[in-house]
């Protein structure tokens, strides 16, 4: 995989980091920044704001200077993405996915969304980890299906879920799958093998398929660590579809590239059975980036990485101190906090209150619902002098109250 990390590497990246200039980031034509007026900061959209490392950019500048942006020469007709993505997973979590059960997608949504449509019939039921992001549920519900909540609760020291609950109501319903995001957005759990083990064995019992979105894996802070569901034994993987990309880790997600290992056989045929273009086709510098970004860049992701975790150390420390009515249990993955801002008795949406006092945006809660009045999300994926200004704003807007 990519150069090892030393120190010297380590801190030209993360310098990198703590040199971007707000000017600079104010010129982005990206949502994150162009979308807010001037005297706002934004902290909403999972995008992160360090540079794309710079293996990916030199194999992206290579193909666009070769001035050659035919069709690819990919034996079969197959991306090498797919057996890219069998050795990472092989040599990142000890899973063994088979590179021939592997299919290309614009983004996970997408790939969610047409496994649904593919494995699933209107009026089926869908269960789903709760607060969930919204196109996910979105996307459930608009294709008729209805969605059956698993509420995530807050036991005083981390997230959790009711694996009782889960099972009494899979029963209930009859849920024919679980759309499984874990890490978990937005609440930064990362599943333990005993959650996972307890998953799998309801999925079995009451024969449900696993949508399992793992985008964010990578991105998982010690000691936590990410199982892949599919990992869990042939029985699993046999109704397991894993849907995952470099968008998050590496900051992709405009290069529209993900990938979705089917290893559920009857979903493999019938996506087999369906028009070759009808879900589109990934382009060749998304795939191109993307086995650079699982590759060539484990360095880059480790240093970045590190500078995740002091971020996400100077939001928990700054809010404990300044802000202690706003809730943070420390998410043990992504660079997204949710933050529980109840006990401040505010009337209308926190996000909203924010924006319009303090000027920085952030992800509302009920975008998130069911489970997210009262919450909003932070993203703190930015250099330490912005997430600063943006803590300070926050807890000024909280301390006029």
């Amino acid at each position: 995989m990519g150069a090892a990390l030393t120190t010297t590497s380590a801190e030209v990246i993360t310098r990198s980091f703590d040199d971007l200039d707000l000017a600079d980031l104010r010129q982005r034509p990206g949502a994150k920044w162009r979308c807010v007026p001037v005297d706002v900061l934004p902290a909403w959209v999972a995008d992160m704001d360090f540079p794309v490392a710079d293996p990916i950019l030199d194999r992206v500048r290579r193909i666009a200077g070769g001035a050659d942006l035919g069709y690819p020469d990919w034996p079969g007709g197959v991306s090498p993405l797919r057996e890219v993505f069998a050795a990472r997973m092989a040599s990142r979590y000890g899973w063994h996915p088979r590179a021939d059960h592997v299919r290309e997608f614009a983004n996970v949504t997408q790939a969610v969304q047409v496994m649904l449509h593919l494995v699933t019939a209107v009026g089926d039921v869908v269960a789903i980890h709760t607060p969930a992001f919204r196109p996910i549920t979105a996307g459930v519900t608009a294709m008729g299906r209805r969605v059956l909540p698993v509420p995530m609760r807050d036991d005083g020291s981390r997230w959790q879920f009711d694996v009782e609950r889960f099972a009494r109501e899979v029963a209930g319903t009859g849920c024919r799958v679980l759309l499984l995001v874990n890490p978990h957005n937005p609440t930064g759990r990362v599943f333990t093998a005993d959650e996972l083990h307890a998953m799998a064995e309801i999925a079995v019992r009451h024969d449900l398929l696993v949508i399992s979105d793992e985008v964010h894996s990578d991105l998982t802070y010690q000691p936590y660590a990410h199982i892949p569901f599919a990992s869990l034994g042939p029985e699993v993987a046999a109704r397991t579809i894993t849907v995952t990309s470099a968008s998050k880790a590496f900051n992709l997600a405009g290069l529209r590239t993900a990938v979705c290992h089917v290893g559920v056989a009857a979903a493999r045929q019938a996506l087999a059975d369906q028009p070759a273009e009808l879900f589109g086709a990934v382009n060749v510098l998304g795939v191109q980036a993307t086995i650079a970004a699982w590759t060539e860049c484990d360095a880059w992701q480790t240093a970045t990485l590190r500078y995740l975790e002091q971020n996400r150390l100077l939001v928990c420390d700054v809010l404990r101190r300044e802000a202690p009515r706003i809730r943070l249990l420390a998410p043990e993955a992504t660079y997204l906090a949710w933050l529980d801002c109840r006990a401040l008795g505010w009337d209308e949406d926190p996000a909203s209150r924010i924006l319009r006092e303090g000027r920085v945006l952030l992800s509302a809660g009920p975008d998130f619902d069911p489970g997210g009045d009262g919450f909003v999300r932070l993203n703190f994926a930015s250099p330490r002098h912005v997430l600063t200004e943006v803590l300070r704003r926050i807890v000024g807007t909280v301390a006029r109250r």
